[in-house]
């Protein structure tokens, strides 16, 4: 009997040792986005997560070799910022078993904001799903972490 109660008890501090982490937290870091152009450091402010685009593998424009700008964002005005510092994500909730919700992302590439939910499916593997309206019109990048 005392094998059996062993065994359980050693099975489940395994298994709990490599199930994904359920932490609030959890997905702060810094992540390589799913087209593989940029590094995202996800950062947690008041009970909020956001995300700033840290890196570029290509930061300028090979046209002019200057950084390059937020040129398709629809806002007019905001056209000239660099992208490279950009805050990209926004307004992120955790909401239990390793999901954060109610986001905004930017798309840089189009200028355009879409509703965003995160899932950590392991400590260095995050899907990113950015949608319009329900997120079953949508799509999912999976970010790699960067250590």
């Amino acid at each position: 009997m005392n094998r059996l109660i062993l065994s359980l008890f050693l099975l489940f501090v395994v298994l709990t040792a490599f199930a994904p982490s359920n932490s609030s937290d959890a997905v702060v870091g810094t992540w390589l986005n799913g087209t593989k152009k940029g590094h995202v450091q996800i950062y947690k402010q008041g009970d909020r997560y956001y995300g700033k685009l840290i890196h570029l593998t290509e930061p300028n424009d090979p046209a002019t070799g200057k950084p390059k700008t937020d040129n398709k964002n629809t806002n007019a005005s905001l056209r000239n910022r660099p992208i490279l510092g950009l805050n990209i994500m926004q307004g992120f909730k955790y909401d239990g078993d390793n999901e954060w919700v109610d986001g905004k992302i930017y798309n840089p590439e189009d200028g355009k904001e879409y509703s965003c939910k995160m899932t950590l499916k392991d400590p260095n593997t995050l899907d990113v799903r950015g949608y319009v309206g329900i997120s079953l019109i949508g799509k999912t990048q999976t970010w790699t972490r960067i250590k």
